[in-house]
C-alpha cells in the first residue's frame, strides 16, 4: 500500500490526560519521567479539559485534545502509537479515550493501542490504596477518603470505584469514604457521616482527597468538606507527603509504577 510508506518512524506514547488550571506542572513532571524511562521514543501530551486548554490558550500555551494530537502523531508517520489513559478510573473519561482510539485504528495506518486506566488490576490497586493510607494514617486522625465519582450509576468502570471504597474502609477501622459527585455523595450523606464519626468517638478527622490531580476541586470542594467537618471535629486536609504542597495523587511512586508498567505492557505486545 503507497501511504504506508509515509509511516517511517517507530513508536510514540501520547499521555492521555485531563488537565489542571492549577497543577499542570504535575503533567510535565510526569512527561519528562516517562522519557527517562522509556529513552528513544518521542512522547506527546493531550488534554480532554477543554476548559483547560481555553486557560492554557488565553495564557499563550497551546495543548491540544487526544484527537488533535493522534492526528499530528499519524501524520509525523510513526508506525505505532501508545496512548496512556492517565486516568485513575476506567470510567467515562477512560471509555472515552477508547472510543477516540477504537475510531482512529478504523482508518488510520498506524497501529494504535491505548492502556488500562490505573485503578484496574486488584492486585496493583490493592498494593497502592493500602501503601497510600499505611502513609496518611495517624492514630489521632480519622480519614474521610473523597472520591471524585461519576454522575451516572450505570457507566462502565464503576467497579473500580466501588473496590476502591469497600477496600479503604475494610483496610481501616477510622476509615470513611464518600464522593464528590458519584455514588454516596458526600451533600447527601454528610450528617449521616457526622452522626457515625460521632458514634465511633472520631475528634479529628482528614479529609484525603482520592484525586488524581487536585486542582480546583481541592481547593473548593475539599476545603468546604473540611469547613463542614470543622464545625463537630478538629479537621483539616491531610498534609501531602510529596514535594508538593497539595495533596495529589499522580505524585506517588506506587502510582507512577502502575504508570509505568501498563505503557511497558503494550511495548510488550507490540513485540519490542
Amino acid at each position: 500500500m503507497k501511504r504506508y510508506r509515509h509511516y517511517k518512524k517507530d513508536t510514540a506514547i501520547i499521555l492521555a490526560c485531563f488537565g489542571s488550571v492549577i497543577e499542570q506542572q504535575m503533567y510535565l513532571e510526569l512527561k519528562k519521567e516517562v522519557e527517562e524511562n522509556f529513552e528513544g521514543i518521542d512522547i506527546f501530551l493531550s488534554f480532554s479539559s477543554r476548559m483547560v486548554l481555553k486557560d492554557l490558550s488565553k495564557r499563550n500555551i497551546e495543548y491540544k485534545n487526544l484527537p488533535q494530537v493522534l492526528a499530528d502523531v499519524d501524520m509525523m508517520g510513526y508506525k505505532n502509537i501508545i496512548v496512556t489513559s492517565v486516568n485513575l478510573f476506567p470510567t467515562d473519561e477512560h471509555e472515552l479515550l477508547m472510543r477516540i482510539v477504537k475510531g482512529f485504528n478504523s482508518f488510520s495506518l498506524a497501529n494504535i493501542r491505548y492502556t488500562k486506566a490505573i485503578i484496574n488490576k486488584t492486585k496493583e490497586t490493592s498494593l497502592a490504596l493500602k501503601e497510600l493510607n499505611d502513609a496518611i494514617s495517624n492514630e489521632q486522625w480519622a480519614n474521610l477518603y473523597v472520591i471524585h465519582g461519576v454522575p451516572l450509576l450505570d457507566i462502565a468502570g464503576l467497579s473500580s470505584v466501588s473496590y476502591t471504597d469497600e477496600f479503604l474502609k475494610l483496610i481501616g477501622s477510622k476509615n470513611y469514604t464518600c464522593s464528590l459527585e458519584g455514588a454516596f455523595p458526600y451533600y447527601a450523606i454528610k450528617e449521616r457521616l457526622v452522626e457515625q464519626m460521632k458514634q465511633d468517638g472520631i475528634t479529628h478527622i482528614q479529609v484525603v482527597p482520592l484525586l488524581l490531580v487536585s486542582g480546583n476541586h481541592y481547593k473548593k470542594d475539599m476545603a468546604e468538606i473540611r469547613d463542614e467537618l470543622g464545625e463537630h471535629f478538629t479537621s483539616r486536609i491531610v498534609p501531602s507527603i510529596t514535594k508538593s504542597e497539595r495533596f495529589n495523587l499522580i505524585e506517588l511512586k506506587s502510582i507512577r509504577t502502575i504508570l509505568m508498567q501498563n505503557i511497558k505492557e503494550e511495548i510488550t505486545k507490540l513485540g519490542h
